[in-house]
């Protein structure tokens, strides 16, 4: 037999400390009333299990005991005041097992509760419709057999991971098992495909147990929607026998299209559509295919299936059987005057027509006869044949052509008499003659020379030009005519006729003619540009006849056109504006002497120097156009008075020419130093700047930033960066000048460290710092006997190790540089040892006070008058501080030469006066 359960160690435990207790109240069963108990009093066993009851008492001995419950037993285990059982297999809702005991004639209960709960194992949501029209309702259902209790659970619906609804059943019977939970929901498109569930929680948490969850199996929803329109069906009404027909049916507002099957037949024949799909819209194409097996009335059926319902579309197509004409000559090929038979025939139910005239009666031929004449080669015939099918015409027709043999015939149309071709492009010459067969043609001249090639693209040639014998030949015989060909050119004009340049002399006369060479013969006409006056006859020529004339070839092939300078020489002129008299050169500026003259051809310039400094200088001369050998531009130019000379092949001219010299501004060092210093204090002065040029510039300078101010004298403020500008007629220059301000040296501070006082053997440095330009060098005087004084590098800190009295004294600082001296003293004190001073008794506390008093007093009183003063006791320090005073240590204020300033006191005043208390020992 397996041990105890936990469950009934705890009972057992429960048990002893109740039989302990029995034993302890022995001694008071007068005083404590019997009572029987039954542990747990309340339990939640899961469906099935199982579990151990105490049933105890306090009765020290009870006559007998025990436990009533309908629920299984397992196992029992007793002692003289209690009994644990064990029920298993526990599968009522609900049961109240009692815990008895009979003591002292007396019946004790305990009333017990035990409840089961079961999982939600099984969650299930009723099947969904396998299609489900869009728009329309559908339940949702989900049922949990046997779950409970019931008022601890929760179903929900789910759609996906989203919760349509959510019920609790909280409030329900504690008896009550199983759970149904039903919703109606609203289909809708975007519901297709989607997954519905169903998830059950079974909370036993406020029992001490925990949340039991479980979800149904998904469930797929498939939605559709079919609109109650039929399918739209597209289709030729009328299909031949063998031939092929679109066929097409369309819906729209299909969803979802990709589910919809199309049925798509002719009569018995299936057809295999090609579908498409756009959106909500389907489109089905097949090609359907007549066969002779169909022929007659047959319905044509379209089929669209979506979610098990459908819509079905049916229109009549009839086939028909309808062979082509035959349209027969009885001679094809018939030689002229040859009688011709012509048959039209189509089939049984068909009416014909041959060339207009219809057959007696449908199936019959129609028939035609003609005597055959060159007017009936390539004679085309028409057979038509027509069929009456589901009340539509239908027609086919078959055409034929007869030719007819003759002899060649060289008309004017085809070959005329005489030819006109244009000269130079390409061209097909053609002499063609009527005949059947086609004759050749052959063209020669009569003296056998040049033949044509006719029918050929090929260049016309003038060599072309002449009279041609020319041949057609067939079998059936040949044909002779003779034609003239001409050639046409447009007009050309040569240099040799028409010369590109022509030169005339002014005062001569001249004529402007040009001869054009063309067939027919050109008319040639000469224009001077931008006139249109016609230049005829002889002209006395003039400078103004110089120019640029257009001459004109026109026949009727066309025109040439040709440009023909005319130059108009002319000796040497001066003008003034060209070359003036004067001419003022300005030094730097790159500029030559322009002097150009009138003159055809370009005369020849040169001007010579003529008298005093100028005497024999060439003067260089600005070339018409610059370019690469442009002459050197000189660097100095002699002015005075220069004779230019003019010259060309038909005379020379001489004009006197003044040249003057001027110069734009200039600064250097020389003139403008980039570095100038003032004195502080001296008179106001401007910048010593100046400039070269001619005509003598003007120079402005100014400082860069801020304005200097006007002032009398020099400040340190006038230093910086000033601006000069040199001005004059032919320009500009400008100078950067540094100006620096000295001024003579002065003592800014002397300050102590430390600044309270020297003992003897202590420390102390002296530093003096002093404003000047150029820099101060600096230089102290000591008292006499002060030794091991140290200096630092600049000398602006003295420093002394191990003050003694020989150090006590009047130092001084000097500041001396270019401009001046300037000095600064202070007085350092080296202070003996400090008196204590002990205070006794009643007598000495009173002297004490009376002495603080007085001192007080003199501190009050004493020349230290502004401030706050703190006198130290004599044990402590024995000095007395000036805390507010003209200053404790560094930093006083400038004093003039002679002025002191003592260590351990406050700096001297301007007025050098020195205050200082001190208790020293009795």
């Amino acid at each position: 037999m397996p041990g105890p359960s936990p469950g009934l160690h705890r009972a057992l435990l429960g048990l002893w400390a109740a039989l302990g207790l029995g034993i302890f109240g022995l001694s008071v069963v007068a005083q404590e009333p019997f009572w029987a108990d039954l542990q747990p009093r309340v339990a939640l066993v899961e469906r099935g299990g199982s579990l151990w009851l105490n049933c105890s008492t306090n009765c020290p001995r009870p006559e007998r005991g025990g436990l009533e419950t309908s629920l299984r037993r397992n196992g029992t285990q007793r002692g003289l005041r209690w009994l644990a059982r064990q029920l298993v297999d526990i599968r009522e809702p609900e049961t109240q097992p009692v815990c008895f005991f009979r003591c002292a004639r007396r019946t004790l209960q305990a009333r017990g509760l035990i409840r089961t709960f079961q999982r939600p194992d099984r969650v299930e949501l009723v099947p969904l419709p396998a299609w489900q029209p869009v728009g329309e309702n559908f339940t949702l259902s989900c049922r949990v057999p046997g779950a409970g209790p019931r008022g601890s659970l929760t179903l929900t619906l789910l759609r996906g991971a989203r919760e349509l609804i959510r019920r609790s059943f909280s409030g329900e019977p504690p008896r009550a098992r199983g759970a149904v939970l039903t919703a109606t929901v609203l289909a809708r498109r975007e519901d297709h495909g989607a997954n519905f569930s169903c998830r059950a929680e079974l909370d036993l948490r406020p029992h001490g147990l925990g949340l039991f969850e479980n979800s149904s199996a998904p469930r797929e929803l498939r939605t559709f929607a079919l609109p109650p329109e039929p399918p739209r069906l597209a289709a030729p009404r009328l299909l031949e026998v063998g031939s092929e027909g679109p066929v097409s049916c369309a819906m729209d507002g299909l969803f979802p299209a990709s589910e919809a099957e199309v049925y798509l037949a002719l009569g018995d024949q299936r057809l295999s559509p090609d579908v498409t799909l756009e959106g909500d819209a389907l489109m089905a194409t097949a090609t359907a295919t007549a066969s002779a097996e169909q022929e007659g009335a047959r319905q044509l059926v379209c089929n669209v299936t979506l979610g098990g319902e459908s819509r079905e579309t049916q229109e009549n197509v009839t086939v028909y059987s309808f062979p082509e004409p035959l349209l027969t000559l009885s001679e094809p090929n018939a030689p002229e005057g040859k009688m011709v038979t012509v048959t039209c025939a189509a089939g049984a139910r068909a009416l014909v027509t041959l060339d207009g005239i219809p057959a007696a009666v449908p199936g019959q031929p129609a028939q035609l006869q003609l005597n055959a004449t060159e007017n009936d080669d390539r004679r085309g015939f028409f057979c038509d044949a027509t069929l009456e099918v589901d009340g539509e015409t239908l027609r086919k027709n078959e055409s034929a052509e007869l030719r007819v043999l003759y002899a060649p015939r060289l008309d004017d149309s085809g070959c005329p008499r005489s030819w006109t071709w244009p000269e130079g492009p390409e061209q097909t010459l053609r002499c063609e003659a009527r005949g059947n067969p086609e004759p050749s043609v052959h063209c020669a001249r009569p003296d056998g020379g040049a033949v044509l090639a006719l029918g050929l693209l090929g260049p016309v040639t003038r060599a072309l030009a002449g009279t041609y014998h020319c041949t057609a030949t067939n079998v059936q015989g040949q044909a002779v005519k003779d034609v003239t060909l001409t050639v046409e050119y447009a007009p050309a004009l040569d240099s040799v006729g028409c010369p590109e340049r022509i030169t005339w002399l002014e005062g001569t006369e001249a004529s402007l003619s040009c001869v054009a060479h063309g067939v027919p013969p050109p008319n040639v006409n000469c224009v001077r540009s931008g006139e249109a006056r016609v230049i005829e006859g002889t002209l006395r020529v003039v400078r103004e006849h110089a120019g640029t004339y257009r001459c004109e070839a026109t026949n009727a092939r066309g025109s040439a056109a040709k440009n023909v300078a005319v130059t108009v020489e002319y000796g040497p002129s001066f003008e003034e504006v060209s070359c003036p008299s004067n001419w003022t050169w300005v030094e730097g500026s790159g500029q030559l002497f322009s002097c150009e003259v009138d003159g055809k051809p370009e005369p020849s310039v040169e001007c010579v120097g003529s008298g005093g400094t100028s005497e024999g200088a060439l003067l260089p001369l600005a070339p018409p156009d610059p370019g690469p050998r442009a002459p050197q531009i000189p660097r100095e130019l002699a002015p005075g008075t220069y004779i230019c000379n003019a010259t060309n092949q038909h005379g020379s001219v001489v004009k006197m020419v003044t040249v003057s010299a001027e110069s734009p501004p200039q600064m250097d060092e020389s003139t403008c130093p980039s570095h100038q210093t003032w004195l502080e204090g001296a008179d106001a002065a401007a910048l010593a700047c100046s400039a070269r040029g001619r005509p003598s510039p003007q120079v402005l300078c100014s400082r860069e930033g801020a304005p200097r101010p006007q002032r009398l004298r020099v400040s340190r403020q006038d230093a910086g960066i000033y601006r000069c500008l040199a001005t004059n007629a032919h320009g500009t220059d400008a100078r950067i000048v540094t100006v620096g301000v000295e001024y003579r040296p002065v003592v800014a501070e002397l300050a102590a460290s430390p600044p309270g006082g020297v003992r003897p053997g202590g420390n102390f440095t002296l530093t003096c710092r002093a404003e000047a330009w150029p820099p101060a060098q600096i230089s102290w005087r000591a008292p006499p006997g002060a030794l091991n004084i140290g200096l630092s590098s600049n000398n602006s800190t003295l420093s002394v190790a191990g003050a003694m009295g020989s150090h006590g004294g009047e130092y001084e600082c000097a500041a001396t540089n270019a401009h001046g001296r300037h000095t600064r003293r202070i007085t350092v004190r080296v202070a003996g040892p400090w008196l204590w001073v002990a205070v006794s008794g009643a007598a000495g506390g009173a002297a004490l006070l009376a002495a603080g008093a007085g001192l007080a007093f003199y501190v009050q009183s004493t020349a230290c008058k502004k401030g706050e003063y703190n006198v130290q006791e004599a044990e402590s320090s024995g000095e007395a501080v000036c805390l507010n005073g003209a200053g404790a240590g560094a930093g006083g204020g400038g004093g003039a030469e002679g002025e002191t300033e003592a260590v351990g006191t406050a700096e001297a005043p301007a007025g050098g006066e020195v205050f200082a208390i001190q208790l020293t020992s009795a």
